[in-house]
């Protein structure tokens, strides 16, 4: 594997869940240095040991993302622990809380964006000056395909932070450049227990295996996809690019405006 995050130190929020853990495997694999946030400390150290016994150097730390006391201080000693830091993978976010406009409560609707967007404009507004004085570097935020469409009815609050995530990045991209690009990654339906969410009844394998046969491709994106992505956004081959916004849905977008009889013909 190559080796394009050596002498490099990235974070990544939401490091505990798994797009979190295989993001920081990725970067580890690629020489990264890794600062790792996440509500409880337990996951994050256990990950940490797994890592460092492959010799990567990473601090974890227990931060909220909704808490702006919480990032500025974890950011704070990343930077100091580190002397830099050159990459921020803004993954943390949550899903469920399904209901429509009407049936929502405001409470609901408060914490998807506190976490979803809220979250990673703290982030920024902490994470940008480290990158600045390392000398620049890359910022990548979490977005989803939904943010585009409605596969989830009912998903208004969730639909509207990920929206926002990508008109939120497409302006911070104006605002650092030259000195540091921001992208956002859009994933589909991804095989983790937080896409699966609190479905009683429902078994992993029937789950997924019911949105796979909605996919082009034909099957269900993993977490080790998702990282695969998010390190090149973060890497020197994709430095011609900011403002932009990847889906990594197997096509599902797509199949919502064409319909198999043009597929085929």
């Amino acid at each position: 594997m190559m080796k394009r995050f050596e002498h490099r130190v990235v974070l990544i929020t939401g490091a505990g869940g798994a797009i979190g853990r295989a993001a920081a495997a990725r970067f580890a694999a690629e020489g990264a240095a890794l600062i790792l946030f996440d509500r409880a400390i337990a996951p994050l150290e256990e990950l940490a040991q797994q890592l460092g016994a492959q010799g990567c150097h990473t601090l974890p730390l227990a931060a909220d993302v909704t808490s702006e006391t919480d990032l500025a201080a974890a950011i704070g000693t990343a930077e100091q622990h580190f002397g830099r830091i050159d990459v921020l993978f803004n993954n943390a976010g949550i899903g469920g809380l399904d209901a429509t406009a009407v049936d929502m409560d405001a409470r609901q609707w408060d914490t998807m964006l506190d976490i979803n967007l809220r979250g990673i404009f703290l982030s920024c507004k902490y994470g940008v000056p480290p990158l600045v004085r390392a000398g620049g570097g890359a910022i990548v935020n979490m977005g989803s395909s939904t943010g585009r469409h409605d596969t989830l009815p009912g998903s208004s609050a969730y639909m509207a932070s990920k929206a926002g995530v990508e008109a939120f990045s497409r302006s911070l991209a104006l605002q650092v450049a030259p000195h540091i690009r921001v992208n956002t990654i859009c994933p589909g339906i991804i095989e983790t227990p937080l896409s699966i969410g609190q479905k009683a009844g429902v078994s992993a394998e029937s789950f997924f295996a019911r949105f796979a046969a909605r996919i082009p491709l034909g099957r269900v994106g993993r977490p080790a996809d998702v990282a695969a992505v998010v390190a090149f956004l973060a890497s020197d081959q994709a430095r011609g690019m900011t403002g932009t916004a990847l889906l990594l849905d197997g096509g599902q977008t797509l199949r919502r405006w064409i319909s198999a009889p043009d597929l085929v013909h």
